[in-house]
């Protein structure tokens, strides 16, 4: 549908006022005033500062800021409040509606215009150590209570799936495991399996090794810092395999799924969680759509092109696309899963 001038710039100022409340929410975020309000109640100023820190100054500009875009509530007596179903989106880590690491994520992504710029105009990409500590930790937060609240039972669901990771002794490969709350959340459904999770990012890593000490699973999770193109273990020896949201970050993927196929036994499961879009690219697209090319055009395909061999393949990654990566690598098809209502993802399975 074709805007007119006027419609077109009413956008774009509506769209500003989105970008900062998004940041604001940053800031509320990063500075813990969100955590204080929904744990303190109502405050002002002072009693924000003296809860979380901060300055008074800051802390009453953003009081008013977040209350003028109807975040907060004004109580009448100078005070400010988190309504309770903001406060589940803001502060509750383990809610299904949690969103607060989208602000992360997107200030991440900002910060790194530049040299978005300089990729684009000259090619080449901005790698995902450059997004830092935020973007990684964002993207672990984000889909930690998908895989606490609701992988257990839509694996359940599966019956062939559920079968091959009951089997005692089952061995899980979790490839791009990034902060390891996919394999936290498998070793948990399967108390008879071991998890080991794979991931090139050192500090992703790092990060899953604690996650996996805090949860006491270290006996069942380990995790290895490797490329999983050619440092998986190539003997057949995993009963299934997974890849959670990140097939569509791999520069080679189809080289990457060979490499799952020869750790996996014959006929094993091998299973990749991803973005569920459309099937076919439609021009204008859903809000699923919007939000994912938001994340390939900043983050994704970005982070994929640092590699001069890469695919390109962008977080769109369609079913048809997959399919070819998945044939590539020596898989004879690709099925989509019964699991629906999980997030804004889609599952596969690579069948052999």
């Amino acid at each position: 549908m074709t805007q007119t001038t006027e419609e077109f710039a009413d956008r774009m100022f509506r769209s500003a006022l989105g970008t900062a409340e998004l940041l604001s929410v940053y800031l509320g975020d990063r500075l813990g005033w969100y955590r204080a309000l929904a744990e303190g109640g109502p405050a002002d100023a002072a009693a924000l500062v003296e809860r979380a820190g901060g300055t008074r100054r800051y802390a009453h500009e953003w009081l008013q800021q977040q209350a003028s875009y109807g975040i907060l509530t004004a109580t009448g007596d100078g005070r400010f409040a988190l309504p309770a179903g903001a406060a589940e989106v803001l502060t509750d880590t383990g809610s299904l509606n949690y969103l607060a690491p989208l602000a992360r994520t997107f200030a991440a992504a900002a910060i790194q215009l530049p040299a978005l710029v300089a990729a684009y105009r000259d090619g080449g990409g901005v790698g995902w150590a450059a997004y830092g500590t935020e973007m990684r930790e964002a993207q672990a937060d984000a889909n930690r209570p998908w895989f606490e609240r609701e992988l257990a039972g839509a694996l359940a669901g599966v019956a062939h799936l559920d079968a091959a990771l009951r089997r005692p002794g089952a061995r899980i490969a979790d490839v791009g495991c990034g902060g390891g709350w996919s394999s936290i959340a498998l070793a948990r459904a399967y108390p008879e399996a071991t998890v080991d999770g794979f991931d090139v990012d050192k500090p992703s890593v790092a990060l899953a090794n604690a996650n996996a000490k805090a949860a006491g699973l270290r006996d069942r999770v380990a995790f290895h810092e490797v490329d999983a193109g050619g440092g998986l273990p190539g003997d057949g020896g995993y009963d299934a395999a997974f890849a959670f949201e990140c097939v569509h970050d791999l520069p080679r993927p189809a080289q990457v799924l060979a490499a799952v196929r020869g750790a996996v036994r014959p006929g094993a499961p091998v299973v990749v969680m991803d973005e569920a879009v459309a099937e076919s690219f439609q021009a204008p697209g859903d809000d699923v759509e919007r939000l994912m090319y938001g994340f390939s055009t900043l983050v994704c395909l970005p982070d994929s092109m640092t590699d001069p061999e890469s695919v390109g393949t962008g977080t769109v990654m369609r079913p048809d696309t997959l399919r070819d990566y998945a044939r590539a690598a020596g898989f004879a098809d690709v099925e989509v899963l019964p699991i629906t209502d999980f997030g804004f993802f889609r599952f596969y399975q690579l069948t052999h």
